[in-house]
């Protein structure tokens, strides 16, 4: 390049084509460390293929966890204002719900032995029909011929034993192992556990099915599933319980599961 006042040589570059090479080459490398960059830390790896899969799961997850928060958070709202109330003088202590579900069952069992001659009347005579209508199908045969859903891949580590109380079958199962709907039916209850695990009740006709200790919900109560779809997954540490019930009759999951 040349001075235009004294055309004097102010300075000059010599172009060849290694240099030419290595030019390109550090440009070529920069610009793709800097998409690299976009992609791995900027949002815009969201609408690639492959990643929203992963970021729609992610949602699911946030949904069902936020669900779950709600529902902890309105009855420990409901809850204080009880205690609110009682110290106040405006609530029996008696009158105020539990967050404890045995107490909840203690409670409506005391409600029972308290009730009316109508209610014992009406009892009475439902149970009358339900026997009837028991002897007339025979509901061991229905169950035994009936089979279901595997809920979850194991190792059976704990059987049902309704002579103890024991209504649920203990599974120990591997590290993000998908626990499946048994049959096609409703979630009618998603509740967190005070390990921090949720338990699921899905009901299918006159069957209900009963999950406890799923480490991730991917359902939202009242959703309708089928039969093989996943409802969550297992940490692989804590095992899942499964139990079955058919119109309020335990129902042993070891007998209608192919397991």
């Amino acid at each position: 390049m040349l001075d235009d006042t004294t055309l004097r040589e102010v300075f000059h570059f010599r172009v060849s084509m290694l240099g030419a090479i290595s030019v390109m080459t550090v440009a070529f490398l920069l610009l793709v460390g800097i998409l690299s960059a976009l992609i791995v830390y900027t949002p815009i790896r969201n609408i690639l293929p492959g990643y929203s899969a992963s970021l729609r799961q992610q949602l699911i997850e946030e949904s069902a966890r936020v669900d779950s928060l709600q529902g902890s958070l309105s009855v420990q709202r409901q809850y204080l204002e009880d205690i609110k109330r009682m110290v106040a003088g405006e609530l029996e202590t008696d009158s105020v719900q539990s967050l404890d579900s045995l107490q909840r069952v203690e409670r409506a069992q005391i409600v029972m032995t308290q009730s009316s001659e109508v209610t014992e009347a009406f009892l009475a005579q439902y149970e009358q029909k339900e026997r009837d209508r028991l002897a007339l199908f025979d509901n061991t045969a229905a169950r035994t011929l009936r089979r279901l859903q595997r809920p979850v891949r194991g190792v059976i580590v704990s059987s049902a034993n309704p002579d103890q109380r024991l209504y649920a079958v203990t599974v120990k199962t591997a590290k993000n192992e998908p626990v499946l709907a048994t049959t096609r039916g409703t979630i009618v209850t998603i509740e967190r556990m005070i390990d921090n695990t949720f338990a699921i009740t899905l009901q299918h006709g006159s069957f209900v099915t009963v999950y406890r200790h799923v480490t991730q919900s991917f359902k939202a109560q009242g959703a309708t599933v089928e039969a093989g779809e996943s409802l969550g997954q297992m940490n692989g540490q804590t095992p899942l319980t499964i139990e079955l019930w058919d119109a309020g009759q335990f129902v042993n999951p070891e007998e209608v599961i192919v397991w």
